[in-house]
């Protein structure tokens, strides 16, 4: 029997038959690609309540757009993360699904397990915001493991120490300590630093006159942004406007709370950042920057594979 005549078999022909037509199927009837989207209104409002409720203003229409746009991506993830059913897998997702049957008081007299697959029939998992934030980080870590970002040479860092050099400047520091004069004793001050300095007395002996001052009364190599944090910032405008000096008293200095009569013991100018002290700084910022580049790339192939409606 020849090889021809033994492909002369009933069989044969519907087996090639229909892998010819599975294959005319997936050729010229695709399955339509699952659509993501619209938001609904009410989950528009939402998100403008959250931004308004972090920025305190109202997004503008790019801003409304691209907050769209998140948000549309956020939901790709977690669908194609339940395709992949990552779900099914995840301790996460496991130990939170057991809470909410719990809170639902449902789990009397059943097994974590039993409980678990009970959760997955009540499709508990689709409505947890906690369990779709953890499918999306997962998922974006899947992406990111088949297109990971290339971390920063050498010479990418010194580039971006350099268009950064003007941000990157080492602030000023004083090392000061201070007697506090709280506003009902601003009639005593002249005459305490007159005593002060007839006595040439020390701060830390001085410090007998002060107000008591709940942040404290010795501040070490301060910048103006910390300084402002104990003081007020118009503490620390009023301080730089008094020029003050190394191993002196200057003031009084006013502040939020009150005047302060200020013994400045150091001093450090604003300087220049070197290299080796922003070095982990610029590290970080340029592995964040490929990833979110590397994460954004793979997003948009992704893209690809649903319709999404806007």
């Amino acid at each position: 029997m020849g090889f021809l005549s033994r492909l002369n078999r009933p069989w044969i022909h519907f087996l090639l038959l229909g892998v010819l037509l599975f294959w005319a199927k997936g050729r010229f009837f695709p399955e339509p690609p699952t659509v993501i989207g619209p938001l609904t209104e009410a989950r528009m409002e939402t998100l403008q309540q959250q931004w308004f409720a972090t920025v305190g203003r109202a997004p503008s229409e790019a801003q409304l757009q691209r907050i769209r746009d998140a948000e549309l991506d956020r939901d790709m993830l977690f669908q194609r993360a339940l395709e992949l059913e990552l779900h099914l897998y995840d301790t996460v997702v496991y130990q939170r699904l057991l809470r909410n049957m719990h809170f639902l008081q449902l789990a009397e007299g059943k097994s974590d397990e039993e409980l678990y697959e009970q959760a997955l029939e009540m499709r508990l998992h689709l409505g947890d915001e906690v369990i779709k934030r953890r499918m999306i980080q997962v998922m974006e870590q899947l992406l990111l493991a088949g297109n990971p970002p290339a971390q920063p040479g050498e010479e990418e860092i010194r580039a971006e120490f350099e268009q950064r050099r003007d941000e990157l400047r080492r602030p000023p520091r004083y090392s000061i300590e201070h007697i506090y004069f709280n506003r009902e004793r601003e009639a005593e001050v002249d005459a305490v630093i007159a005593q002060i300095q007839s006595r040439q007395l020390t701060p830390g002996k001085a410090r007998e006159f002060s107000s008591p001052f709940l942040p404290g009364y010795r501040f070490n190599r301060q910048t103006p942004d910390q300084l402002a944090r104990h003081f007020g910032a118009a503490f620390v405008l009023n301080l730089e406007q008094a020029a003050p000096v190394a191993g002196q008293w200057v003031g009084p200095v006013r502040s939020t709370y009150g005047l302060h009569y200020v013994y400045v013991s150091e001093m450090e100018a604003s300087r220049d950042a070197e290299l080796e002290e922003v070095r982990k700084l610029l590290e970080r910022d340029l592995a964040s920057r490929a990833r979110a580049a590397a994460l954004k790339e793979s997003i948009e192939a992704m893209r690809e594979d649903y319709e999404v409606r806007r």
